[in-house]
């Protein structure tokens, strides 16, 4: 599996078929709407099958976001492995229901395979599934070779009165996979960290303490106080990792601030499924980001533009007046001189932002690594899996990811705010009641904007935790260090109007 992109290096010498400038390169897949990042297939012996990459190119999938392409294309690639190496050198095309059935057995049943769980094995071929009813309706393969059972009603009811979750294919069709998992739907309980429990994986993991609180002689953390801020900035927002990784300087709030949250706009352009929305940095958090811009960020920025690395970045974004931050000019491709707004470059393009400051250009993206250049998000994936493998060789039994500081923040967050709702309600009057909910709204509804979540009932898991919680252990969940955003100011906290400056595509 190979990505799309308008940076590739030149050969030399250049054979006749490559004698393509890096700029004709980048116009033809203008012309073609492929963003950079486009997942393609080859196969083992580097054939590319234009009917196969085809369906990478799809207007609905490529709007779609980048990871929903990854994950579709690292199924399909899985598969068409499986049957080159263990059916006979199969082509996609040649495909059966007893090839299907095999792959089955090997990805979940096989001692000798990875033996996946049932949620992991019907998204794979609900991905599956899509391809071939593409390649159907091209009349590519005569059949799809998954077998197939009717589809339920929308709402998924089982025989005995339970709804399962189940993936839902782009493809108006009247049938599912009939391979798809019955032991799916088993994570309702899901893992999250009490404040005291994040920070001793954080202090050990990130940090490089010791299981006393003290630094080890032996840990060689040059960024763990960059990585220990962009932890503590995930479990205190809610953020997405590539949410996080994908802010700008300019929305980041440093500096001096309030002593409860500061809000920013977090672009739709950045946010899964465009949810653009309003989000808390407590002031702990923001000292810390501003710590981590005025030393070891400044550091990189200076060592990089010494080097003149930022003057060698292909196809740069620029923002040329801090004046007017939100205003970008595109310094190549059919869109060469034109103004873009900020918010609406998506995370690929703004690796390519840079920002032209009095002492010369510097990327925009608030995260760098000690090139200087942005972070990809498969180093900030690389750091949890150190600091968990930290962790374990300390002997402390916790482990975390990207996701399970959302849930925390989402479960600490909703407790604290249900426990104040109830406190501040339980001595006030009818009328009182009434304009504090139209001020502060419902605890729930607040954190589904905080998580961007489009429907309540995605964010009903949360509660489900707080109820297997013992009392005592609610009492004692949220410690005094947690800033509650009950000491913000209300015109601090404001409402949900989007920014004035948005454009008009994000504002809808």
């Amino acid at each position: 599996m190979h990505y799309t992109s308008r940076d590739l290096p030149q050969p030399e010498p250049q054979p006749w078929h490559l004698q393509l400038s890096s700029d004709e390169w980048e116009l033809w897949l203008d012309d073609l709407g492929i963003p950079d990042g486009t997942p393609y297939l080859l196969s083992p012996c580097f054939v590319y099958d234009t009917d196969l990459n085809s369906y990478f190119h799809r207007v609905n999938l490529m709007a779609g976001p980048l990871n929903s392409q990854l994950n579709r294309a690292s199924a399909l690639c899985r598969n068409l492995n499986f049957l080159h190496r263990s059916r006979g050198g199969k082509d996609w095309r040649d495909a059966t229901e007893e090839d299907h059935a095999a792959y089955h057995h090997w990805r979940r049943r096989d001692p000798g395979g990875p033996r996946v769980d049932g949620d992991t094995w019907s998204q794979e071929i609900s991905h599956i599934q899509q391809f071939y009813v593409f390649a159907k309706s091209k009349s590519w393969v005569p059949s799809v070779p998954i077998p197939q059972r009717p589809r339920r009603d929308s709402k998924g009811e089982e025989k005995n009165g339970r709804s399962r979750r189940r993936p839902v294919p782009d493809d108006d069709v009247d049938t599912v996979p009939a391979s798809y998992s019955h032991d799916q739907g088993g994570k309702e309980a899901f893992e999250w960290l009490p404040p005291p429990a994040y920070r001793r994986w954080r202090d050990i993991g990130v940090l490089g303490y010791d299981r006393e609180g003290l630094p080890r002689d032996n840990f060689r953390g040059r960024w763990a106080s960059r990585n220990g801020a962009f932890s503590d900035s995930l479990v205190r927002t809610g953020m997405r990792l590539e949410e996080q990784a994908s802010r700008i300087i300019l929305e980041v709030p440093t500096g001096p601030g309030p002593a409860g949250y500061s809000r920013f706009w977090l672009p739709g352009a950045i946010a899964k499924r465009n949810s653009g929305r309003w989000v808390y940095e407590p002031a702990s958090v923001r000292r810390d980001l501003t710590a981590y811009e005025a030393s070891d960020r400044r550091w990189v920025v200076e060592e990089a533009r010494d080097a003149g690395l930022y003057g060698k970045i292909r196809r740069p974004i620029v923002i040329d007046d801090p004046r007017t931050p939100h205003m970008a000019r595109y310094t190549s491709g059919v869109n060469r001189g034109e103004k873009v707004n900020v918010r609406l470059l998506d995370p690929h393009e703004r690796r390519r932002l840079l920002v032209d400051t009095e002492d010369g250009l510097e990327p925009a993206l608030f995260w760098l690594g000690e090139s200087g250049l942005p972070l990809s998000l498969s180093t900030w994936k690389d750091m949890f899996t150190d600091a968990n493998r930290r962790c374990e060789e300390a002997g402390l039994a916790l482990r975390a990811h990207a996701h399970l500081l959302r849930h925390t923040f989402a479960v600490i967050t909703l407790e604290q705010l249900q426990r104040g709702h109830i406190a501040q309600l339980a001595d006030m009057n009818q009328a009182q009641r009434l304009h504090y909910q139209r001020i502060f709204g419902d605890p729930m509804d607040w954190i589904r904007r905080r998580l961007g979540h489009a429907s309540q009932l995605s964010t009903l898991i949360y509660l489900h935790a707080l109820q297997e919680l013992e009392m005592e252990t609610r009492m004692a969940l949220v410690p005094d260090t947690w800033e509650d955003p009950r000491d913000t100011p209300l015109v601090n906290l404001g409402n949900e109007t989007p920014p004035q400056d948005l454009p008009s595509e994000v504002s809808a």
